[in-house]
């Protein structure tokens, strides 16, 4: 397991009964975790009085009970800094476990001696493309949703890349790869964190686990004759990190060679000394 163990301004501090109670900056938020399900005692102050707890709803979604918690503020990892908002299902546009996958592609963009170009799809919030730009690579941010990308400026704003090599798209990823290809742009390392369930412009659906593996294969037609490296990121339950592998394998390692590492990825809790699992990442790497 790859376990953040670098942030100063976030920290997981307890979890269990479904939940979890975690310190973003000086802000105290209860949200529910899925894979919290032990159920300890809380001995942890912070559950008394959070600043802000999300509270599903029996018809489905949810809602924020709100007592000190602004409408967004800023957390810091390392040399980034990115702006946290409570949103809706529960998010605040990081996801901070993410943190491990950062400090890989910067280790690998610093150690490449050339120039880098990354593609970063379903892109979110832009975690990813500022790291890497931070790096010194070039990037290309795309994702489908306006309001994730203009969130997404801001975080490279915040961290004095407003300058940076970053174009900004809005678009279907899919879409967006075919017309690449076409018009011969290649990339030197690709990041990819694809939904579970999504809808595409026109309606059409997208599984992850009808619709990755073809779309691994189409993204690995953009990538330049000596590529870095390659990064899945899933959080859809139930699939084993072995999963990517084999896709990796099956995909990149054989058109390109190099090799795959896969795992999960976690939190470290503070009250219990034991580690939150978080999802699965693959990493492809063009080492021989």
């Amino acid at each position: 397991m790859w376990i953040a163990e670098g942030w100063k301004d976030y920290e997981l501090l307890d979890c269990g009964g479904g939940e979890k109670l975690e310190r973003w900056g000086d802000r105290l938020l209860v949200r529910p975790d899925p894979q919290a399900i032990w159920n300890t005692p809380r001995l942890h102050s912070g559950w008394k009085r959070p600043d802000g707890r999300y509270l599903r709803s029996s018809t489905g979604g949810g809602s924020w009970e709100k007592r000190r918690l602004p409408g967004q503020w800023q957390v810091r990892y390392k040399n980034l800094t990115f702006q946290v908002k409570p949103m809706n299902f529960k998010h605040t546009g990081l996801f901070p476990e993410q943190a491990v996958n950062w400090d890989f592609a910067q280790e690998r963009i610093r150690a490449a001696g050339r120039e880098v170009n990354v593609l970063n799809l379903f892109a979110y919030t832009g975690a990813a493309s500022v790291a890497c730009a931070a790096a010194g690579a070039k990037v290309c941010h795309v994702d489908a949703a306006k309001g994730m990308v203009q969130w997404a400026r801001e975080n490279a704003k915040s961290s004095g890349l407003e300058d940076a090599p970053i174009r900004w798209i809005v678009d279907d990823c899919a879409r967006f790869v075919e017309r690449e290809i076409r018009r011969g742009r290649r990339y030197d390392a690709i990041i990819m964190d694809p939904p579970s369930y999504g809808r595409g412009p026109t309606g059409e659906v997208w599984k992850l686990e009808d619709n990755l593996y073809p779309f691994v294969e189409l993204c690995a037609g953009a990538l330049s004759d000596e590529p870095l490296f390659v990064l899945i990121n899933s959080y859809t339950t139930g699939l084993a990190p072995s999963v990517l592998t084999y896709i990796l394998e099956t995909v990149v390692s054989r058109k390109f060679g190099g090799r795959t590492v896969s795992g999960e990825i976690g939190l470290p809790v503070t009250e219990s000394g034991l580690v939150l699992p978080c999802g699965a990442t693959g990493r492809w790497t063009g080492d021989r």
